[in-house]
């Protein structure tokens, strides 16, 4: 069985056809998380339910600075669509709404503390700094 990078064309030179094709296959998992990680306020939803565990829609919007209700809204219906934050209406006057993020939203903590590291890193090495680490959950 040849091995991809053993294919050659007429001319001898390697054909990248079969390779272009196992990459697209690689990148299809890495292009659904960036799906779900992208954008300007995913992460930071993701980052404050991790940390708070629970929050309001009202909460929310105070702990991430500079979203506006509606982005918000979208973002997290977005988010419980793909099963990482959860909705809870509560029976009080006024009604309140409760987001929370799932046992599955959990699962994202490690590429969160992943990137943390990595933009502390990058920060240092770009601005060629000393950055002071701040603490995040099990990091």
């Amino acid at each position: 069985m040849q091995k991809y990078s053993d294919l050659q064309n007429e001319e001898g030179k390697e054909d990248k056809a079969p390779m272009k094709q196992h990459f697209g296959n690689y990148m299809l998992p890495i292009r659904d998380a960036l799906e779900i990680f992208g954008g300007k306020w995913k992460i930071p939803i993701i980052t404050a339910l991790s940390f708070y565990d629970t929050c309001g829609f009202k909460e929310l919007e105070k702990i991430i600075e500079g979203i506006t209700p509606k982005m918000l809204s979208k973002e997290l219906k977005f988010l419980e669509e793909n099963m990482l934050v959860t909705r809870q209406v509560k029976n009080t006057r006024p009604i309140k709404v409760e987001y929370s993020i799932t046992e599955y939203g959990k699962t994202c903590s490690s590429v969160m503390r992943a990137l943390y590291r990595w933009g502390i890193e990058h920060r240092k090495k770009i601005l060629d700094i000393e950055t002071e680490e701040q603490t995040w959950k099990e990091c």
